[in-house]
């Protein structure tokens, strides 16, 4: 190597020189050279390594392999005060220059839209824009039309409003209803769509509590739909499997018939539960578990989604609830087995241990807290348990699985003569879906899941199948009326079709299992095959599932208008009583109600009360001297008279006649006919 002439550039990379520095500094101080230019400490003018230049002629150690160990390199040159900017390094000049930190509002921006695409974010967003498509016309004018019939959904639009109001205004009293008066804990004689009450906060009137229902009942759809899909997720489906579940199970046909009734068709917190619970302990049926993917904090959310499933009402949550204990159950019996037969440790970790314990106790909590009330009714209404005749006279028969309820659009006309000669029908039409019934074969022949797992899935289905089947198969002796019998709480379900629930859950898995085993096969293909487009074929024939599912899923539902409220209920003196008095009046009496909440003789339950009862005979005759005499000693100060509901009813002469005691006031307001009982 020749050496640097005097006056020319140095070499920006000098050679590492041996022996101490001329001014016995430090290696890697800059130095001045004999041609005047900075070097490095410890190199030489030539370039050479050691004492002499002989050396300079092999690349140097440091050029070969890099910087040598407990060396620093050497800063670059620091550039003259006022020199022109890149003079210390020249080619500075050429980089791009720095990026600029992004400020704060970009970056919440970013973070933002990373979330939303995010897959749980689109299947959130996807579920509420399914279910608001599926139950069409819901939201077209939800102040003033409810689903299917004007009856049920008026009495639950009622109970989420009394909610919400008995929390804001006398939380002690809650179960303590406005309606059946003078009865006590009348909140808690259907079930009381309780979980909903904070919705309740949120305006006053009719038009407040319709708008609320509607919304909640949309709502309900897109919740099952989105649990449904993260339940399947978490087991180990894909994404197209997971559509396929959420759909199945969420839209249903046989959920068509119960359009009316808001706490059959909240689900959603069932599968959701389920999926966080999973997830929590890291479960799967694709792989073994894994300690370190366990999450508490999944498992106490998942407990915590259970007890407001519980809340919304025992009719759907008590089968969950003794699902959910028989799993505890089943969880501890595996344990205890494991220590037996000395299996390998898998550490549960003490977080979760608690997380368990806590939601176990929160959902144990609020079961017991939702049991008492039930129990008290039990007690002071015996006539309100479910017999075994009434529970063979809702039984369904077989052929109840293959039919579908009127609502059903593809189905309803063609199903007409099947449900001719059933006894109750909106309860017998238990039709799954055709569709289902396909898939779910599809997969216990060719699935994800393994064989043993798909049999399981079968037998599940098929027993949860029996047990909705009520007393049909084998008279009950076996299937349903043991646990009539024997399970506490279990007296108080009326219709054992509403069990089908359990055999669409498990009859999706199967399915959702299938179509992703179909997807996996077409992700398989190997190349030679991409040139018959077979791939892409098989990519498209799973999504016909979906379409297909879509299809089964529209509805005919009829949207009624509610009766418009009567001007004298906002200022009548309570209690009050509204004639005619039925479970249709007495439901759209509680709905009006929802407007200062006044106390109401009239009422509408999964039972009629003895005292009702005794009313509506005691002032058949209205506005006769007995039936005053009577409103007077139950304390009744206001009877309303509805002109347009009276034909085929016995008060239809009611304003043919004058009151049979003249110190009764009586005035017409908007329509209604005011008695005031001074």
């Amino acid at each position: 190597m020749k050496a640097t002439p005097t006056g020319s550039t140095p070499h920006p990379r000098a050679t590492p020189a041996a022996g101490p520095p001329p001014d016995g500094g430090h290696r890697g101080t800059p130095v001045a050279t004999a041609a005047g230019t900075p070097a490095v400490a410890g190199t030489s003018a030539e370039g050479g390594a050691g004492s002499g230049g002989a050396a300079g002629d092999r690349p140097s150690r440091r050029r070969r392999f890099g910087r040598l160990p407990g060396r620093r390199r050497a800063a670059p040159p620091a550039a003259e005060p006022g020199a022109e900017p890149g003079a210390a390094d020249p080619f500075a000049r050429f980089a791009p220059p720095p990026a600029a930190r992004p400020g704060r509002a970009r970056r919440y921006a970013r973070a933002a839209g990373r979330t939303l695409r995010h897959e749980w974010s689109l299947a959130a967003l996807l579920s509420v824009v399914t279910a608001a498509a599926l139950t069409w016309p819901t939201l077209r004018d939800p102040t003033r039309t409810v689903p299917q019939d004007t009856v049920d959904p008026a009495l639950q639009a009622w109970q989420i409003a009394w909610g919400g109001h008995a929390l804001r205004t006398d939380p002690l009293h809650l179960f303590d209803g406005n309606g059946f008066h003078p009865e006590r804990y009348s909140y808690a004689f259907s079930d009381t769509l309780l979980g909903y009450a904070p919705a309740g906060l949120l305006g006053e009137g009719m038009y407040a509590a319709l708008l609320r229902y509607n919304i909640i009942f949309v709502l309900a759809h897109a919740l099952a739909v989105f649990g449904a899909y993260a339940l399947v997720r978490q087991l180990g489906a894909g994404r197209v499997g997971g559509a396929v579940a959420g759909l199945a199970f969420a839209f249903a046909p046989w959920r068509l018939a119960q359009t009316g009734h808001l706490q059959v068709l909240s689900t959603g917190g069932i599968v959701l539960a389920a999926a966080m619970l999973l997830r929590g302990h890291d479960w799967t049926l694709r792989r073994p578990r894994r300690p370190r993917r366990r999450r508490p904090g999944w498992a106490l959310a998942g407990w915590l989604v259970a007890a407001w499933q519980l809340s919304l009402g025992f009719g759907i949550g008590l089968p969950f609830g003794y699902l959910l204990g028989l799993a505890v159950l089943a969880a501890l019996a595996w344990w205890v087995a494991a220590r037996i037969r000395r299996a390998p440790r898998r550490p549960w970790g003490w977080r979760l241990l608690v997380a368990d314990g806590v939601g176990g106790l929160v959902f144990a909590g609020v079961g017991v807290g939702m049991a008492v009330p039930y129990f008290l009714v039990a007690e002071a209404h015996p006539y309100a348990r479910r017999t075994a005749e009434m529970i063979e006279m809702y039984s369904p028969p077989v052929r109840s699985l293959l039919v579908a309820p009127p609502d059903s659009l593809l189905w309803g006309a063609a199903h007409a003569p099947l449900r001719a000669d059933l006894v109750w029908a909106p309860e017998m039409t238990l039709l799954p879906g055709y569709t289902l019934y396909a898939l779910a074969a599809t997969g216990l022949l060719y699935s994800v899941w393994t064989l043993r797992q798909r049999l399981l899935l079968l037998a599940g289905a098929a027993a949860a199948a029996v047990l909705a089947l009520g007393t049909t198969v084998s008279g009950g002796r076996y299937t349903y009326l043991p646990l009539l019998a024997y399970v506490p709480g279990w007296d108080g379900l009326r219709t054992p079709g509403r069990l089908i629930l359990w055999t669409t859950l498990l009859l999706a898995v199967l399915a959702a299992g299938g179509v992703s085993a179909v997807l996996r096969q077409a992700a398989r293909m190997r190349p030679t095959a991409l040139r018959f487009g077979l791939r892409t074929v098989l990519r498209a024939a799973t999504l016909m599932p979906v379409l297909v599912l879509l299809v089964e899923s529209l509805n005919a539902t009829p949207h009624p208008a509610v009766p418009r409220a009567p001007a004298a209920l906002r200022t009548a003196a309570a209690p009050v009583l509204v004639l005619p008095s039925d479970f249709a009046v007495d439901s759209h009496a509680l709905l009006w109600s929802t407007a200062g909440f006044p106390r109401l003789v009239n009422g509408n339950s999964g039972f009629t009360p003895a005292s009702l009862e005794e009313a509506r005979q005691a002032v058949a005759g209205f506005p006769d001297l007995a039936s005053i005499q009577y409103l007077r000693t139950h304390g009744i100060r206001t009877v309303i008279v509805l002109p347009d509901r009276l034909a085929g009813t016995p008060w239809a002469s009611a304003l043919t006649v004058g009151p049979g005691d003249y110190s009764v006031a009586r005035a017409t307001v908007d329509g209604a006919e005011v008695f005031t009982l001074n």
